[in-house]
């Protein structure tokens, strides 16, 4: 059996506003030190790099 070379389609990545990143923010420096959302959100911002990257 041959390799296969098919990929899995680039996932898309959403585009928010000024607005909405600057509210995200300020949400987030408002949450309790050590919040584990903090972690969750770094994660995803690295997912959102290799999105963009895939395309």
């Amino acid at each position: 059996m041959g390799g296969s070379d098919a990929q899995a389609p680039c996932p898309p990545v959403v585009d928010y506003t000024a607005a909405d990143q600057a509210r995200a923010a300020h949400e987030i420096e408002a949450l309790p030190e050590g919040a584990v959302i903090v972690r969750m959100l770094s994660d995803y911002a690295v997912l959102r790099d290799q999105a963009r990257a895939c395309r």
